[in-house]
């Protein structure tokens, strides 16, 4: 059979190419192909599309019947691209079964495997087969196997195994070779290794751009920035977008949200060949989250479309959760619902019932979750989480007990540690602070901070200082160098005038070189993002804001505001409590916003840390009096200020 010119061949149906070569068609006068012959045709069945999957079985029969096949002399080549084809197209079981059917074995179709199921995160099978390779086989592994053999043992965090592999890279000689180099620099950076990974990045002969990449994801990893900046500065024109993204995706997993944002904007300015794809949009989403830049997301929204990745699938959800934590919901559930429905998997179901708990919509958080169910989607333990975290947000206890009990007996999920804590908060929220302790002795894991945590802010809220001391004891064990909660009772202890305990707290604390974060809020002008911290007065504006403060509090006792002082630990005079409410770093956010923003615009602040009670009841009233609608966003949830109200109900 004469074979059309490859140009040609590529317009060909892969349907019609394959029937072509079938075994009806294998007349004297056309003599089997060679194997060479087969070379477009794995390339074209290469997806994971069912019908390709149907025609890589025809394939397998046509080439068996062809002799090509024959388990004691295959083709190595043919019965590896077999093998990937199949293991491409997910059908792992097929790819394992002609490896074994093999007779020699070969360490082509090994490779294939071992790829394929490190591919599908079938991490432990492929140790199997790597194993297989070496005792039942005697093959020698080269260059193209290590480097999948390695990425299992980084994914399984398998240290003792992963220096064998290494120990046998050595004796191989391929230590240096650079795909198993940029493996093992990066399974010792996983491992948290990353001296080794240094060591061994630092002999190459020559480092690649991949080494290069793997050593700025090993230093991010761990946090170590300035090193990660180092080896992206010493990589220079060889930088490719996979680098770039590694520091973006670095700065904005170790905090540095505006110089990921800032690299972000450095790589669509720059105008050469590197710019950011859809990986590097997932990346840098995050970072608006932290900073609630929200003109920013919808500025990197635009520029999805401009690069037309906006209908990547993790494109989308990563949209929606940066809209749901910038305090756009409304945006959050329009790109939910540009969604296709068969790209609404667990994740993108998770990512919005979440959204809506973290700002007390509770019902429409049981809503989506009903829809997941009718879509056919089955919840996992976050939706639960998500679902639990919405029902105590927004007081619906008995729908959220009905959930918990759901989990175990409807759905086979048993509860963790998480799913106590939301119960407990529930239960906590109206007071059913016996029904909560009750709860936590009932547990069937071990109680951890969250579920103390959930019951002290309880007996917090409910002034039960008796029940909060044993919740406070049970957190000094767990998480000893948690400062937030010495300073909750310590709060508490102050309420009552307990000063001696407040004193043998503070002590505590110092022993064990505790300091409590600053409080920081921030908000986002004109696209720019302003930071305070309490007391701050290195604000260019510092006089207009304080001002402002200081004309505050009579508009608000017009009006009926009382401060509440009883959260200043300090034991000192009312006035100078008060003076002190008067500047935590929530309202100097809020008065710059009311200084640079338009009458009835919507002020976003995010802060660190829990808003304060005094805060929460002082923002109800600047919505009041301002007309503004004023969405705070702290540690635990979003609070939605209108017109005299918080849509938390006052129980955060």
């Amino acid at each position: 059979m004469k074979l059309q010119p490859k140009s040609t061949t590529k317009t060909l149906s892969t349907h019609h190419f394959l029937q072509s070569f079938l075994p009806h068609h294998h007349h004297h006068h056309h003599p089997s192909p060679s194997p060479k012959t087969y070379s477009f045709l794995f390339q074209s069945l290469t997806s994971d599309r069912p019908s390709f999957l149907k025609q890589s079985q025809q394939l397998h029969a046509h080439l068996t019947h062809l002799g090509l096949l024959h388990p004691h002399h295959p083709h190595p080549l043919l019965a590896a691209k077999l093998v990937a084809l199949y293991a491409s197209n997910a059908d792992l079981l097929s790819a394992s079964l002609i490896v074994d059917s093999l007779s020699p074995p070969s360490l082509l179709p090994y490779n294939a495997l071992i790829r394929g199921l490190s591919r599908f995160a079938r991490f432990d099978d492929a140790l199997l087969a790597f194993h297989r390779l070496l005792s039942r086989h005697r093959l020698s592994p080269d260059h193209f196997t290590y480097p999948f053999v390695l990425k299992s043992c980084a994914e399984l965090s398998l240290r003792t195994v992963g220096e064998c592999v290494h120990s046998r890279c050595v004796k191989s000689g391929l230590e240096s070779d650079g795909y198993v180099a940029t493996s093992l620099i990066d399974l010792y950076s996983k491992l948290g290794s990353i001296r080794e990974a240094r060591r061994l990045f630092d002999g190459l002969p020559v480092r690649d751009v991949a080494s290069g990449n793997a050593m700025i994801g090993g230093y991010m990893r761990v946090g170590e920035v300035g090193n990660a900046e180092e080896v992206f500065e010493r990589m220079g024109v060889r930088r490719n977008v996979v680098s770039w993204t590694a520091m973006v995706s670095g700065f904005a997993q170790n905090g540095y949200a505006d110089r990921a944002l800032g690299m972000f904007d450095e790589m669509v300015g720059s105008g050469g060949d590197v710019r950011p794809n859809w990986v590097t949009v997932v990346s840098v989403l995050p970072a608006c989250s932290h900073s609630a830049a929200l003109d920013h997301g919808e500025r990197i929204h635009g520029y999805t479309r401009l690069i037309g990745v906006d209908a990547n699938p993790s494109v989308q959800v990563a949209l929606v959760a940066m809209y749901a934590k910038c305090g756009s919901l409304v945006k959050a559930r329009g790109c939910f619902d540009r969604m296709r429905d068969c790209d609404k998997g667990i994740i993108a179901w998770n990512t919005m019932i979440t959204a809506y708990a973290s700002h007390g919509r509770g019902l429409e958080s049981v809503a989506a979750f009903e829809d997941m169910i009718k879509a056919g989607v089955k919840p996992d333990s976050i939706s639960f989480t998500g679902l639990l975290s919405g029902c105590s947000h927004s007081g619906l206890v008995d729908l959220g007990l009905k959930y918990f009990e759901d989990m175990s007996n409807v759905y086979s999920i048993e509860p963790r540690s998480e799913h106590y804590a939301c119960t407990v908060d529930l239960l906590g929220r109206t007071g059913r602070l016996i029904e909560a302790k009750e709860l936590i002795d009932r547990m069937v894991v071990e109680a951890g901070p969250s579920v103390w945590g959930a019951l002290l802010s309880a007996c917090k809220t409910y002034k039960n200082l008796e029940m909060a001391e044993v919740a406070a004891e049970k957190l000094f064990e767990l998480e000893p160098h948690n400062c937030g909660n010495y300073v909750m009772l310590s709060n508490m202890y102050a309420e009552v005038g307990r000063w001696d305990d407040v004193k043998r707290l503070r002590v505590l604390s110092k022993e064990r070189g505790l300091k409590k974060s600053p409080g920081c809020s921030w908000t986002e002008i004109n696209g720019e993002s302003h930071v305070f911290v309490g007391g701050d007065t290195s604000h260019p504006q510092v006089v207009e804001i304080y001002k402002l403060l200081e004309e505050l509090p009579k508009k608000m006792r017009a009006r009926g505001y009382v401060p509440d002082t009883s959260f200043v630990l300090h034991d000192v005079s009312g006035e100078e409590k008060e003076c002190h409410l008067n500047t935590h770093s929530e309202k100097l956010a809020i008065a710059f916003g009311l200084l640079n923003t338009c009458p009835g615009t919507v002020l976003r602040v995010t802060k660190n840390l829990r808003i304060c009670m005094d805060c929460h009841t002082a923002t109800k009233f600047i919505s009041m009096i301002y007309d503004r609608e004023i969405i705070v966003r702290d540690v635990n949830r979003f609070h939605h200020f209108k017109d005299g109200s918080c849509s938390c109900g006052d129980y955060w």
